[in-house]
């Protein structure tokens, strides 16, 4: 099985010049947990709920007020996705897949034209656990 056969095809994105709120609220919306960061449709970070997660909300909202908690979240998201993003091309396999996932304690995958970084999906590890399942039920 291949990374194009785990992935969900054309994720939810979001682009550098957003505002960290617009992610958080697209993630809550649709209540999922990474969002890949295009510009000009190639992958150039991800966002995750652990990264939104290292903003102090509540010492911001509490010692420094709404004002400045507005202003974090006003923030473009480049300011704290994550550049170094691990990724997958579509014919990886699903041992690489999960070792990718375990060796950098990550919950997705892009899936990206090598010689592009275009977007083509995202495996997460719901997406693994379901290949995993589906391949126990067939035994």
């Amino acid at each position: 099985m291949t990374a194009r056969e785990l992935m969900t095809p054309n994720p939810v994105t979001v682009t550098v010049e957003e505002s960290l709120v617009d992610a958080w609220d697209l993630m809550r919306e649709l209540d999922i947990r990474h969002v890949p960061v295009v510009q000009d449709g190639a992958l150039v970070g991800m966002l995750s709920d652990r990264d939104l997660g290292h903003l102090d909300m509540t010492r911001m909202a509490m010692g420094e007020g709404a004002d400045a908690l507005r202003r974090e979240l006003a923030k473009p998201i480049i300011d704290v996705m994550r550049s170094d993003v691990i990724f997958v091309e579509p014919e990886t396999g699903l041992n690489d897949v999960i070792a990718l996932l375990i060796e950098h304690k990550v919950g997705a995958l892009p899936v990206v034209q090598p010689d592009t970084r275009e977007l083509l999906g995202i495996v997460s590890y719901i997406d693994v656990l379901r290949a995993v399942q589906d391949s126990l039920e067939e035994e």
